[in-house]
């Protein structure tokens, strides 16, 4: 039986990509650096450093900065971020996902956030859904971000259950493989392309019954 639920945020409980997207399209732009929609898919479920990282090889400028220069693009590109988000709302959560944890409350189901968004407090909050969550796996405490199974296994940890006792929901590639390799039940959110190695697919939470998923 499986006693809690883990999950991605961006692309399983609400969508901020797009934000993403354009603050990092910006912080380009300053760098001398084109990218597109197509590009920022390998951004998706990885860290704000390892994004810059992968922007900085796509222009070719992958020794032209020190880490002080990039943790300070980083931040720079954050705050752009966040004032994106300034005006998130329970309106944003993605369709499925207020039913699908009020029936996980109900059913006395933990629930965490395994995240490399150092956000995911402040996004929860605005969303108006932080007390779903039992806790949020902070991606300062990380060695390894994904596809590493690290994050998955601190959130399992949170919730005081085994790795193999838990579900874990993602949307990108990266996240699915740190959810197999820890172990886990994976379910993936499928909007366009296929998620190679998920144990199931949904292109919303509410179409997946809780009592079947808790005995896989």
């Amino acid at each position: 039986m499986k006693k809690g639920f883990i999950f991605d945020l961006d692309g399983v409980i609400t969508d901020t990509a797009k934000f993403h997207y354009l603050a990092w399209e910006k912080t380009a732009a300053e760098l001398g650096i084109e990218i597109d929609l197509v590009f920022n898919e390998q951004l998706k479920g990885i860290s704000r450093m390892d994004s810059l990282e992968r922007i900085l090889v796509h222009g070719g400028k992958a020794t032209e900065y020190t880490l002080t220069e990039k943790e300070k693009l980083a931040t720079e590109k954050n705050q752009m971020y966040v004032e994106l988000l300034q005006d998130l709302s329970a309106e944003d959560l993605l369709p499925g996902v207020a039913s699908f944890l009020k029936k996980a409350q109900a059913k006395n189901i933990p629930c965490a956030i395994a995240s490399a968004s150092k956000n995911a407090p402040f996004i929860l909050e605005k969303l108006g859904v932080s007390g779903y969550f039992k806790g949020i796996v902070d991606p300062e405490s990380l060695t390894k971000g994904k596809p590493d199974p690290e994050i998955f296994i601190k959130a399992a940890e949170i919730l005081g259950i085994q790795p193999q006792e838990a579900v874990g929901f993602e949307d990108a590639q990266a996240g699915i493989i740190g959810i197999k390799d820890a172990g886990m039940y994976a379910v993936g959110i499928v909007t366009t392309e296929a998620l190679p190695g998920v144990d199931e697919t949904v292109s919303r939470l509410d179409e997946l019954n809780i009592d079947e998923l808790l005995t896989k």
